[in-house]
């Protein structure tokens, strides 16, 4: 089975696929309606979802399938004590595929060891959000007609924003992008994701001003303060309003810059922006129904012909939130690179 957990299990050929086919489905809606006619997808949201999961559900609506699921895991078997493999295991005995949620890092890695259809990654913690990556990749594309030498910006929770990471992974595949961080020190990009840059040869600059960033950017991504991810309300209270884009702060941007969001919006993005031509945060929700319908046909009709190389180690990811410290379970996979070890569900580095 091919599953999406990470974009990296995608060639860049197949990527480029994907968002061409998104590309005639939004303009060929009328040829696509019953191709999955008898299919079921599986929704399995542990965390709530607007955008995802109501895309999902009408990417295969679209598609002439059906849906099942939950978007609360207390209406489930989960709130009995049902263990994460059990719900898998049978989900995916109804299913021809999922789409999961979960808080925890690696959820939707561990989902693939045991499920009997393929898995796609709908977020998993603060880890990664491939699919949300694909729908910016799709709006990039039909706005800039490349994905090669720009200049990306990325404003707000950059610590626990996985629509940033997915999307700083993904970029380095195309030449000669540049990534300009705008956060607080407390809410800084993680250290995984500049040493993926630095390896790469690519260039990254880190700033703590809107202001400064804007005339220099492309691409401005912006994100909310993720109060979900905080400890406390009160550390949650001291980072969200240091950022705001403001029609003030445009007069400063190109003409030609474009605006993201993954949504929801709090208070980032103040409403007049979207009075503003450079404003496409609801077109790039729009376009996460035509790219989760070409990924459903691309799933459903290709193979995995890749090995998987596993290292089994001794020993436990110290990432708190990876689902291997919950599910006590799961193995301990592990890859490696050069000398250094990663856990292969949150890709977090170990030390031996």
């Amino acid at each position: 089975m091919k599953h999406l957990i990470d974009l990296d299990d995608f060639s860049l050929n197949e990527i480029n696929s994907i968002i061409n086919k998104a590309i005639e489905i939004k303009n060929n809606q009328h040829k696509f309606l019953d191709v999955m006619h008898g299919k079921i997808i599986g929704t399995l949201f542990y965390e709530p979802s607007t955008r995802t999961q109501m895309s999902f559900q009408t990417a295969m609506l679209k598609l002439g399938g059906q849906v099942i699921g939950f978007n609360n895991p207390q209406n489930s078997s989960i709130a009995k004590g049902e263990n994460f493999k059990d719900t898998i295991k049978v989900i995916g005995g109804y299913a021809d595929i999922i789409a999961i949620r979960h808080p925890l890092e690696g959820a939707a890695k561990a989902a693939s060891l045991f499920s009997d259809c393929p898995i796609i990654n709908a977020g998993d913690g603060s880890h990664l959000h491939p699919t949300q990556t694909l729908t910016d990749l799709l709006t990039i594309s039909e706005q800039k007609n490349t994905l090669s030498g720009l200049n990306l910006g990325f404003c707000g929770d950059l610590k626990y924003g996985r629509t940033v990471h997915s999307l700083v992974k993904m970029m380095l595949k195309y030449e000669n992008n540049k990534f300009i961080f705008i956060s607080t020190k407390e809410l800084q990009i993680p250290k995984y994701i500049k040493n993926m840059i630095i390896a790469s040869g690519n260039y990254y600059e880190e700033l703590f001003s809107l202001e400064d960033a804007i005339e220099k950017l492309d691409i401005l991504y912006m994100t909310r303060i993720q109060r979900e991810r905080f400890k406390s309300i009160q550390d949650y209270n001291m980072q969200k309003n240091v950022f705001k884009l403001t029609t003030d702060k445009l007069e400063r941007a190109s003409p030609n810059m474009i605006i993201l969001h993954p949504l929801p919006r709090v208070d980032e993005i103040d409403i007049a922006v979207d009075n503003d031509p450079r404003a496409l945060y609801f077109k790039q929700a729009s376009n996460g129904v035509f790219v989760r319908m070409a990924l459903i046909l691309h799933i459903l009709s290709a193979k995995n012909t890749e090995a998987v190389e596993r290292i089994n180690l001794n020993e436990c990811c110290t990432n708190k939130l990876c689902i291997t410290n919950h599910e006590k379970y799961l193995p301990h996979y592990f890859k490696k690179n050069k000398n250094d070890y990663f856990c292969e569900y949150c890709s977090r580095e170990i030390k031996l």
